[in-house]
């Protein structure tokens, strides 16, 4: 017999005419695929997708198989406001208002982090139907917003999250992360192990499909002259670090053979352009359509991301850049000091401290004085690493195994 799970998560990517979807939009759909059936509630509320218009309190749509129920929910557009929480609560409230009748039962719940209040809902859901109930977390909160978010333990809205927190780990029936080293955290939070799932970021058909060149302009305007390049591309921001690469390219100023490429648009970047912008070895790229982002990376000798010390990176990182950076078969340096994933499994770049320039600069130049094929072997070797070990269909049976504890046919 078919098992049905059902996925409820505040925030959800589906395929849309722009977006070939994300990770939890793969895993669905793969897992539909195999047999299962899959019913996804979420919300309208998301900066981030496109999302449909709701006219209705409850829209239900069919994708791929895949049925996909949206609850209008209030809407924000700081991500640091009262406002946020007040969307979560009200997305609590319409799943407990929902009528679940015309949904199939499921013998399986996943509750997705963000929001964590969704728990209470999974909780009632579980005892309502008599299934199990996973808890999956994308995003580890509270401890994401006292390490970058400036916010106190001591605050009570934190010390609310932390009470939600602990209590899923320790009364869901599964615990899966995107993170690799998930399983020390839940262990610090509830004084105990737990078995804990590592079920990351992959890397689709469509993202293998998806993808369109640079115009000639953009081509000949940023990678004409031949040049040794590092490059970043994504948005330049708050969390993305990027100061060490720029300190970097400072540093290797005199270096003319050696250049820096930020591609992408952000909150920061004017800051940056008026700080380094007097660089001759550091250029501004505009940012490129998802669809485009591989025909930018190719471009690169070396592919770049950092991150600020903290915390969170104790349990290891499962980054849609990484991936991407992975995909192009490109050496990735990361300035990076959290638990050592991917790219240390895969063999197919550097990790230096994070914030630490000097290592930076070392790196870089080592990396540039060793032959075009070595650098070469060492990317490729990231690329058939995520293609082996993090396809969708791969992820998904995973998922099952998890979910449905072995048993899902």
């Amino acid at each position: 017999m078919n098992k049905t799970f059902w996925y409820i998560t505040k925030y959800f990517s589906p395929k849309t005419a722009s977006s070939p979807g994300g990770r939890g939009w793969f895993l669905v759909e793969e897992m539909q695929k195999a047999g299962c059936e899959a019913v996804v509630i979420t919300s309208d509320s998301n900066n981030l997708v496109d999302v449909p218009e709701l006219s209705r309190r409850v829209t239900t749509q069919e994708v791929s198989g895949v049925k996909i129920v949206w609850l209008k929910t209030l809407k924000y557009s700081v991500a640091k406001s009262s406002r946020r929480i007040l969307s979560w609560l009200h997305f609590e409230w319409n799943i407990l208002l929902l009528d679940k009748k015309g949904l199939p039962r499921p013998d399986v719940i996943v509750v997705s982090s963000l929001s964590l209040f969704t728990i209470l809902n999974g909780l009632l859901l579980r005892r309502k139907y008599k299934c199990r109930l996973v808890f999956e977390v994308r995003d580890i909160w509270p401890l994401t917003i006292i390490e970058e978010g400036g916010f106190s333990k001591d605050n009570i809205f934190v010390r609310g999250l932390s009470f939600l927190e602990k209590m899923a780990y320790k009364k869901s029936d599964a615990i899966i992360g995107t993170m690799p080293n998930l399983a020390e955290h839940v262990k610090n939070e509830i004084g105990h192990e737990r078995p804990v799932f590592c079920i990351p970021m992959g890397v689709s058909e469509d993202h293998l499909s998806q993808t369109k060149t640079l115009t000639d302009d953009y081509q000949s305007t940023f990678f004409s002259v031949p040049k040794f390049r590092i490059v970043h591309a994504g948005t330049i921001g708050i969390t993305n670090a990027l100061e060490p690469f720029f300190e970097a390219a400072e540093a290797l100023k005199d270096h003319g053979d050696i250049e820096f490429v930020m591609v992408g648009d952000g909150a920061l970047k004017k800051q940056f352009q008026k700080t380094y912008g007097h660089l001759s070895n550091l250029v501004f790229a505009p940012k490129v359509s998802r669809d485009r982002v591989q025909a930018v990376l190719v471009n690169a000798d070396i592919l770049y991301f950092s991150v600020y010390p903290s915390k969170v990176w104790n349990y290891g990182q499962s980054l849609n850049k990484v991936i991407d950076y992975m995909l192009a078969g490109k050496p990735v340096v990361a300035s990076y000091s959290g638990y050592p994933s991917m790219i240390n499994e895969a063999d197919c770049g550097v990790y230096v401290p994070a914030s630490d320039v000097e290592s930076l600069v070392t790196c870089i130049l080592e990396m540039k004085s060793r032959t075009p094929i070595e650098r070469e072997e060492m990317g490729m070797r990231g690329r058939q690493w995520l293609l082996d070990k993090r396809s969708y269909p791969k992820l998904a049976k995973d998922y099952m195994d998890v979910i449905f504890e072995g048993h899902h046919s």
